[in-house]
């Protein structure tokens, strides 16, 4: 398979990437800085996502993850905290940059002959289970699972199958040294959902095991 991952440089993304190539496949991984043998691609700037897009012309992506995200609000305080420009750069990042990168390869996704888009959301997008707090980064991963769902909808004409993804509560930079599993558990788990992922499922909001997530 070709594959597309987008914030390839730590974390869940590296480890997908890491994955994929120890599997065989041929995988494109971008970062904000391109460094580490990655392509550059910063998801608020289109003339990053336009020159991803010319990079890979004429080539098909099989499976393209949407993993860039950033989480800056944990610990704002409801009373004075939240500022405008955190909202902003929040959407900018795990929203309008997942919109972007999907429509600039949207013509390699067309090239491909079982073409997927994995969107890397969260449990904290759920308006199901809504304990409170975080409000930029629950609103801007609810915002990328609507989007998810509704790129189903318009894709499914072109074959295009979308899943949507909590990828469990990791030790990353922004999951803590506490939580519940590594990078490497979690990439291994998205894996096997990405390839159960067809066009019967497409539009689904599942865990990184297998179960399907409240929304």
């Amino acid at each position: 398979m070709n594959i597309v991952i987008t914030g390839a440089s730590r974390g869940i993304g590296h480890s997908l990437m890491a994955g994929y190539a120890a599997q065989g496949h041929s995988v494109t991984g971008t970062s904000r800085s391109g460094d580490g043998g990655l392509v550059q691609l910063d998801v608020t700037r289109p003339a990053d996502i336009r020159a991803l897009g010319a990079a890979l012309d004429a080539q098909p992506v099989d499976l393209l993850v949407c993993n860039a995200g950033i989480y800056p609000d944990k610990g704002q305080n409801l009373a004075d905290g939240y500022p405008p420009e955190m909202w902003a750069e929040t959407f900018a990042v795990n929203v309008t940059g997942v919109f972007l990168t999907v429509q600039e390869l949207l013509p390699n996704l067309q090239l491909s002959t079982q073409p997927r888009i994995a969107i890397i959301s969260s449990q904290m997008a759920s308006q199901e289970k809504a304990p409170g707090g975080s409000y930029i980064y629950r609103a801007s991963k609810a915002a990328a699972l609507n989007l998810g769902r509704n790129l189903a909808k318009d894709l499914a004409h072109l074959g295009i199958a979308v899943g949507i993804y909590h990828p469990g509560w990791v030790q990353t930079d922004m999951g803590g040294s506490a939580a519940d599993i590594t990078p490497q558990q979690a990439a291994e788990g998205l894996m096997r959902r990405f390839d159960e992922l067809d066009m019967a499922a497409t539009g689904c909001f599942r865990t990184w095991d297998g179960r399907d997530h409240p929304l």
